[in-house]
């Protein structure tokens, strides 16, 4: 049982930009995904994973165009296909990120992906032109997950990132860019880009016509929903908390079910930037928000699951988490 992933507001309001300008009402497209508008006015408010995904597959779809209406022209749905079969039997990983490169900018002319150099450490950067050259942030976003991924797929399967520089200020919900950028952050580069280690180019690429077919089925959502790190404290302690519900240990349980001291675990989870309650409550949040949309469950039942005292005490919680009280999700779910 794998803990549930909410997505931040601020990335379904992001996704919705490139329609938007162009004049079209996402209001249908919104509640076809399950997420209810009224959601987008509250800078808290977060949708489950299955949401967001659903979310960028209707855009996708209506809209025939994979980068969702930000670039002068369509990205016709199986683009990231063609980018992909192109790249599967390239002789490294170097070469592969070439032909990627090289067919992206067939596809369009806004946007140039460039191989770059940092001592020990590669990256691709991005170069946007023409009408995209003031794009919004969530265009960087978008592309930089998409060829980070793309590229980690062709890889094998991992390729962690060193550092992710960004050609715009630091947004107001940067909080939420730890689960989907994990790495050091740094704003108001030149370009935007991802790097990672540079002797990773020479490795080959490790994947077949049948990984092939696997990857694009279920592309959409290996793309645009956060990945947890395994190998991590804070995924470890999550883990933890979600197995054990509705028990929901306090830090001493927990350091002494993961074989450490209690200072020792604190010590991990700040050198991650976090802290064993920010993890309890993310993970009674998310818990919260899926429950919810996807069922009938009494708030009552729901709070007594996530640890609360009284459903009073959980309805305060969750207004501080999200910004809207609990009813407002299920009434509005699908």
């Amino acid at each position: 049982m794998r803990p549930p992933v909410t997505i931040s507001i601020a990335f379904v309001k992001g996704m919705l930009g490139g329609v938007s300008a162009r004049g079209h009402d996402c209001e249908p497209l919104l509640a076809e995904a399950g997420i209810p508008p009224a959601l987008l006015q509250q800078p808290a408010a977060r949708v489950t994973a299955d949401q967001y995904v659903a979310l960028f597959g209707l855009l996708i779809e209506r809209f025939d165009d994979e980068c969702l209406g930000f670039l002068s022209r369509p990205i016709r749905r199986g683009s990231l296909a063609l980018m992909t079969r192109c790249a599967i039997d390239a002789p490294s990983l170097e070469a592969a990120a070439r032909r990627v490169a090289r067919v992206f900018r067939l596809l369009q002319d806004d946007v140039l992906l460039e191989p770059v150099r940092d001592g020990a450490l590669a990256g691709i950067a991005l170069r946007l032109t023409g009408a995209a050259a003031n794009g919004p942030v969530f265009l960087h976003e978008l592309l930089l997950r998409v060829v980070w991924r793309l590229l980690a797929w062709l890889a094998g399967g991992a390729l962690p990132a060193a550092r992710f520089d960004f050609a715009f200020d630091c947004p107001a919900y940067a909080d939420s860019y730890g689960k989907v950028f994990p790495a050091p952050l740094r704003f108001g580069c030149a370009q935007s880009a991802f790097w990672f280690d540079a002797a990773r180019l020479r490795e080959p690429v490790r994947r077949d016509e049948a990984a092939l077919r696997a990857f694009l089925a279920s592309a959409q959502a290996q793309i645009i929903v956060p990945r947890r790190g395994n190998e991590l404290c804070g995924a470890r302690v999550r883990s933890h908390l979600q197995h054990t519900q509705p028990a929901w240990p306090d830090l001493a349980a927990t350091a002494e079910a993961l074989h450490m001291s209690t200072s020792t675990l604190q010590r991990h989870l700040a050198a991650e930037g976090t802290s064993f309650q920010s993890l309890k409550d993310e993970l009674r949040r998310d818990t919260a928000i899926v429950r919810l949309i996807g069922g009938s469950v009494p708030l009552a039942t729901l709070a007594f699951e996530l640890g609360f005292a009284d459903s009073a005490a959980f309805q305060r919680a969750f207004k501080v988490w999200t910004g809207s009280a609990p009813g407002a999700y299920r009434r509005s779910g699908p």
